[in-house]
């Protein structure tokens, strides 16, 4: 019987105007019978400042223990350079001045625009998997979670193996808010792998721009226990405690410009009921309070930006709506 093997291939994604090739790097790990299923693809740095997924595939190369593995893992850890090297999330207009987002054009067209482009050749990849992780990392201000498609069950068996203790269904298509439709979220990679059929998660490990150790271990663990729940590794994943919870609403955010002061006793993670005080906008000029802000339903507090300068139309905070509670 083999003990697994891994191999690295370096990936033409597109080319840029000088002709310079744009490439990544695809890491493919293939167990002791690699002619059993089922094959999983993940990836990480859609958007380049996201480095916690990075460094989760980093580790989990380190862990992965390859004899014991059963079936096939693909693993893209910088899946936009262009915005790796920019530490940004989104690439510049002289790149993509039609698509700046690469998690808004999936499955991705071979003939478009260059992160249309990068997306179709990742796609071959994706598609050919049983199941997709996309690592994503929000921002310091967001508390740990995966997001799943509302109603798919095999989605949400990933999200529950994946282990953090609140996962967020997101209602997609006509079941979707005008925002969805809005900001072009059909166009994500968990939403395109869904049209196929193929089930797929977006962990959100929190933090960008630095390696937070809490937010990568979350991450290596989160990956090992969701290959053990596809019995492609030995073991058993422990039964947890989550809260399933509703994506894209209770979404507060300014309206008026100013200095933004959230409430210091609160923290992301935090249960809140609806007429909790979340923060106030003042005018610094005149130290007047121009705005508190109020949570207009109860649920988990998992996004309270500490972003002190805000502009009219900026997000404060996000509360998700609690659909249920699993006990461990």
């Amino acid at each position: 019987m083999s003990s697994g093997s891994h191999s690295v291939e370096e990936m033409t994604l597109a080319r840029l105007p000088s002709g310079v090739e744009l490439t990544t790097a695809v890491h493919t790990y293939r167990g002791s019978e690699p002619e059993r299923e089922p094959t999983v693809y993940v990836q990480a740095a859609q958007h380049g400042r996201e480095v916690n997924g990075t460094e989760t595939l980093r580790r989990f190369h380190d862990r992965l223990p390859l004899e014991s593995l059963s079936g096939t893992v693909v693993a893209v850890p910088v899946a936009n350079p262009l915005t790796f090297d920019r530490v940004s999330y989104t690439a510049p207009e002289v790149f993509d001045s039609v698509n700046a987002n690469m998690n808004r054009v999936w499955p991705g067209d071979v003939d478009g625009s260059l992160h249309e482009r990068m997306a179709s050749t990742l796609w071959e990849y994706a598609a050919r998997a049983d199941a997709i992780v996309d690592l994503h990392t929000g921002s310091p201000d967001m508390h740990p979670h995966v997001v799943f498609r509302e109603g798919d069950d095999r989605s949400r068996r990933l999200a529950e193996a994946f282990g953090t203790d609140l996962l967020l269904s997101e209602p997609s298509d006509d079941d979707a808010s005008d925002e969805w439709h809005s900001r072009g979220f059909a166009g994500k990679l968990r939403v395109a792998a869904a049209e196929e059929d193929i089930p797929s998660i977006t962990p959100e490990l929190a933090y960008n721009k630095q390696i937070v150790e809490e937010a990568v271990e979350t991450g290596v663990d989160g990956l090992l226990d969701l290959l053990r729940s596809l019995e492609m590794l030995p073991g058993t994943v422990p039964r947890r405690s989550q809260t399933v919870a509703r994506n894209h609403l209770g979404k507060l955010r300014a309206d008026e410009s100013g200095l933004f002061r959230p409430v210091p006793s609160l923290e992301v993670g935090d249960s809140i009921t609806e007429g909790t005080t979340v923060g106030t906008v003042y005018d610094p000029a005149t130290y007047e309070p121009v705005q508190k802000s109020v949570a207009d339903r109860s649920g988990i507090l998992y996004a309270l930006t500490q972003e002190a300068t805000v502009t009219v139309g900026d997000q404060l905070a996000s509360v998700a709506v609690i659909r249920e509670e699993r006990s461990a």
